[in-house]
């Protein structure tokens, strides 16, 4: 799409009627549209937008009519452009309000569109033909020569202020979402979804067949209980395989082996219930032996077990009359165990104490302790009073470091100083060089551009003059073609007139009657009238080759005409362009526009040489101004440097004299103060074990007389024999419990009818009891058997016919199933051996990511001076998300990929210029190919170094070389200094004005 001029008429803030000639703008190949903020820069774009679609860039409401317009001017927008090889006009009017044309107040404009296209006559004149006045079809028609929606159009021919970044940090998903309006990939998630809305449907029916085959295998094995043993193994959801035939023969095998079990589920019912009746009869004389029996024995036991606690019960009488005697005892024992828990406590802490002592002091009695641990503080008290002096230490030590930090810097700033201007003088003369060249070629640029533009008008008409000749070629070729004709024409007119004069005779005797005169002799006898000849011409025939003739000569006539105005075109065209060839005037020009580009490219860089040899003078003074700093500070830095030194050395001596093997003053200080604590606790300590020493010994010797009064042995026997009064009262119920239960059993044993029954041999119960039982049980088993067998075999023959049934419908379902899964795993990247997960469309819209990322790169890498490199990732996202979409960025300094949003604003923005340059080519081939020769950037230009920024047009002065007009909408003045093309966009009161420069900003 090229643009050649737009009228803008009350849009917007422009209230008048403005021109934008892009035929002028665009000649350069590259144009600035600039001016202050809110005056209507964006407005170009969306008058632009609202031309091709009807609607503006956003899909929100905009006023599009001025509010600064006349209430008698109209809003309307009027667009020349050549779109996929038509020039087409549009007009567009939008809904309004406007005054009435008669009468007061206003009425509503309806919204109209008019599309006309560019068409040549024969004679190669052209003029403006209508097309369409329908919205729709007008619509339809710009639409479908673009390629693409209003929404590709703006992303790939505008690309908007602060929306340059929004693709490349965009995450995965958004990603996805952008591409696939842009792409219009709906289509292959519509297929996806199909596939796996087909896939569940086909695995629902399934699974609910095999839910089915399940429930009867189910119910199959649980009415065939656990007794029966197929040959075969029960079908299982684990293992899908055996749910078919594997499952009928399974349940065959089952029904085989319960018709068997049936039978002889019966004949072992009959022999259980005569042994059921002989069990019940001897259970019952049993029962009651027991009884007796059980009674005889249990108290014989009790007797004996008490009687063998006989010696137990001795010693707890003989323990009973030790406790009374001991309790007497009881205070005195009581200080002895105080007395002797005191001393213990007294021991140990002494113990303790000494072990913090050191070696030397360790067996030294309490007093002389105390001496040392007084000699100990007398020494801590001189070691408080040289503190102060670590403390003046650190500050020299500090002070030293400062004054090594500034004489570091002062000499690297000297350094760097005299390094600066040894280097000088070298690129002084690189700057000068570049300025003349510069120069030079502004000299160059003028040249060519005369003649590019003597040329552009040669190369014009040799068009107008090739073009001529072969039309006059092609008419040369109809003119003799119908020369041919008109002959023919002719001489088929003669030769029938010539058969109809020599026929003539015969054509009046048709018209003769009898008795009426002759035309030619007046006799009314016609003997022998004469007759015509076979293939005789009528009248009609003679007029019909008359009228063919004449058209015949009408069209030689024309096309003599039309072939003398084609060769005066072609001559007035040959006198402008001279016989060169077309192609020798369009390999000159296309070599002259490139020397013109060339030339401005290296005009270009004539401002950026003189502002850097300005920077270079403010460098040198700034340069020469630290040298003769550097060098002062740096005296006065290495005397202070000695003076601090000795100061350091002879504190040092001092300290660590004081110290001894101690880190500092404050740590011998702790050490030496830990060390007489110590020292006073344990005299303590010692002082206080050798009086309750004298203290146990007093207590025990009471203690042993005492004891020895009462009949004791020894002290520890008397403790050992001391109870408390519980312990006492526990002790003789014991015995009185003991006495009594002796004379129960010794009753319960001289009874004669129990003593009878313990001489027979003993009962058997419990054996009695489970025969009889086991009778039951076998009889009632037996008759449930023989009824559950019966049944079970009438169920598990229905059962096996109902899932005969059933295994054929799954058969077909797993089938179905199986290829349905299929497609849909490929179409989700979910398939076996699938390296990365990735959809459908996902895959398609990873494909045009690399086409786009391919393209992006070839201007990233002018853009960064081959620094940094986009790269599409494919790798497995976190916690199973879908891959196919990621992008990196390589950093060439460092060989290593990292996250896009790692970019400083500057780096953010080339690299997203670039992907959006990238993407408005990939666009624009999936749209059809049809080239987008115009481009608008929106502002972002601010975050760019000097370098980078230049580095930034190159690229775009790339563009215009392959054909591609871009506009720069920017506030920064050196694209003002850069750029000659420029559309100044200028805010009033009463509306926003424009104007063409075509020169450079001072």
């Amino acid at each position: 799409m090229r643009l050649h001029r737009l009228t803008l008429q009350a849009f917007g803030p422009f209230a008048g009627t403005h021109t934008v000639d892009f035929d002028a703008l665009t000649a350069d190949g590259l144009f600035l549209l600039h001016g202050d903020t809110g005056a209507g820069k964006s407005t170009l774009f969306t008058a632009i937008c609202f031309a091709l679609y009807g609607e503006p860039p956003v899909d929100r409401e905009l006023m599009l009519r001025s509010h600064h317009a006349p209430d008698n001017l109209l809003t309307q927008v009027t667009l020349d452009a050549t779109i996929a090889g038509r020039r087409l006009l549009i007009d567009r009017v939008p809904q309004q309000r406007r005054p009435k044309k008669t009468g007061t107040g206003d009425t509503l404009q309806r919204a109209e569109t008019r599309l006309s296209r560019w068409t040549t006559d024969s004679l190669g004149q052209g003029h403006w033909e209508p097309s369409s006045k329908a919205h729709d079809e007008a619509g339809k028609e710009i639409k479908e020569l673009l390629g693409m929606s209003r929404t590709q159009f703006c992303q790939v021919v505008l690309l908007p202020q602060n929306e340059f970044t929004k693709f490349l940090y965009a995450a995965a998903s958004q990603r996805r979402e952008l591409l696939g309006k842009l792409f219009h990939t709906h289509r292959y998630a519509f297929i996806e979804r199909w596939l796996n809305d087909h896939s569940r449907t086909v695995q629902k029916n399934r699974d609910a067949a095999r839910d089915e085959v399940l429930h009867l295998a189910s119910r199959i094995h649980q009415a065939a209980g656990p007794n029966l043993k197929p040959q075969h193994d029960a079908p299982t959801p684990d293992e899908p395989h055996t749910l078919t035939r594997p499952a009928l023969t399974w349940a065959r095998d089952l029904t085989q082996a319960s018709q068997a079990h049936a039978l002889r589920a019966h004949n072992d019912a009959e022999t259980a219930r005569n042994n059921q009746l002989a069990h019940q009869e001897l259970e019952k004389d049993t029962r009651e032996l027991h009884q007796r029996q059980t009674a005889h024995a249990a108290a014989r036991t009790h007797l004996d077990g008490l009687n063998e606690q006989m010696p137990h019960q001795q010693e707890l009488s003989r323990r009973r009359e030790q406790a009374r005697r001991a309790q007497q005892l009881a205070p005195l024992l009581h200080a002895v165990t105080t007395a002797r828990t005191d001393h213990t406590r007294a021991q140990d802490t002494e113990r303790d104490a000494r072990t913090r002592l050191l070696a030397e002091h360790a067996t030294l009695p309490a007093n002389d302790l105390a001496t040392a641990g007084q000699q100990l503080r007398d020494d801590i008290a001189v070691l408080n009073t040289l503190l102060p002096e670590e403390d003046r230490l650190r500050q020299l030590i500090t002070d030293l470091e400062r004054v090594d930090a500034e004489q570091q810097d002062f000499t690297n700033q000297q350094r760097t100083a005299r390094d600066w201007l040894e280097q000088e003088a070298s690129q002084r003369a690189v700057l000068d060089g570049r300025r003349e060249a510069a120069r030079q070629a502004e000299e160059d640029s003028r040249g060519h551009q005369t003649q590019l533009d003597a040329l552009s008008t040669r190369l014009s008409a040799a068009e107008r003059r090739d073009a001529h000749l072969a039309q006059i070629r092609g008419a040369e070729q109809r003119l003799t073609a119908a020369q041919e004709e008109a002959e023919q024409a002719a001489q088929a007119h003669i030769d029938i007139r010539r058969r109809r004069t020599e026929g003539m005779a015969a054509e009046l005797a048709a018209d003769l009657t009898d008795g009426a005169p002759c035309p030619v002799c007046g006799s009314c006898s016609h003997p022998a009238p004469a007759q015509a000849p076979d293939g005789h011409p009528t009248r009609e025939a003679e007029h019909t080759a008359e009228e063919t003739h004449q058209r015949a000569q009408h069209k030689r006539d024309e096309i003599t005409a039309e072939l003398h105005k084609l060769r005066e075109n072609a001559a007035s065209a040959t006198g402008e362009a001279g016989d060169t060839p077309l192609a020798t005037l369009k390999t000159e020009h296309h070599q002259l526009t490139q020397q013109l580009a060339d030339s401005l490219k290296r005009a270009a860089d004539r401002g950026t040489a003189e502002e850097e040899l300005l920077k270079l003078d403010r460098e040198h003074t700034t340069m020469t101004q630290q040298d003769s700093t550097a060098t002062a500070g740096l005296s006065a830095r290495n005397a202070t440097y000695e003076t601090l030194s000795r100061q350091q050395a002879e504190l040092t001596q001092k300290l660590e004299t004081a110290r001894g093997t101690a880190p500092t003053l404050a740590a011998r200080i702790d050490d030496l103060t830990r060390t007489a604590d110590h020292l006073e606790q344990a005299a303590e300590a010692s002082r206080t074990a050798t009086t309750l020493t004298q203290a146990l010994r007093t207590r025990t010797g009471e203690a042993t007389d005492a004891a020895t009064t009462q009949g004791f042995d020894t002290l520890d026997a008397a403790e050992q024999a001391l109870l408390n009064e519980q312990d006492l009262n526990t002790l003789e119920e014991e015995i009185n419990q003991w006495r009594e239960a002796c004379a129960t059993h010794q009753a319960v044993l001289d009874d004669p009818v129990l003593h009878h029954a313990a001489a027979q041999p003993p009962a058997d119960v419990d054996a009695a009891a489970s025969q009889r039982a086991a009778a039951d049980d076998q009889h009632a088993q037996a008759v449930t058997a023989a009824t559950t067998a019966q049944t079970r075999t009438s169920e598990l023959t229905e059962l096996a016919t109902n899932l005969g049934t059933a295994v054929e419908h799954l058969e077909t379902l797993e089938a179905a199933h199986s290829t349905a899964r299929h497609l849909a795993d490929l179409a989700t990247g979910n398939a076996t051996g699938t390296r990365v997960h990735m959809q459908l469309e996902a895959y398609v819209l990873a494909a045009r990511l690399e086409q786009v990322v391919d393209a992006a790169n070839t201007r990233l890498h002018l853009m960064s001076e081959g620094r940094y490199t986009l790269r599409h990732s494919d790798q497995q996202a976190a916690h199973g998300a879908r891959s196919g979409l990621g992008l990196e960025i390589t950093d060439s300094w460092t060989g290593r990929p990292r996250k896009t949003d790692t970019l400083s604003g500057g780096e953010s923005f080339f690299a997203s210029l670039s992907l959006a340059l990238g993407l408005a080519d990939v666009v624009t081939h999936e749209a059809g190919g049809n080239p987008l020769d115009t481009l608008f950037i929106d502002e972002g230009f601010g975050t760019l170094d000097d370098d980078t920024l230049h580095n930034v047009l190159d690229v775009l002065d790339s563009l215009r070389a392959h054909d591609r007009t871009v506009g720069v909408i920017s506030h920064i003045p050196e694209l003002r200094r850069r750029i000659t093309q420029r559309l100044h966009v200028q805010k009033n009161p009463t509306g926003s004005t424009l104007a063409h420069l075509t020169e450079a900003a001072e």
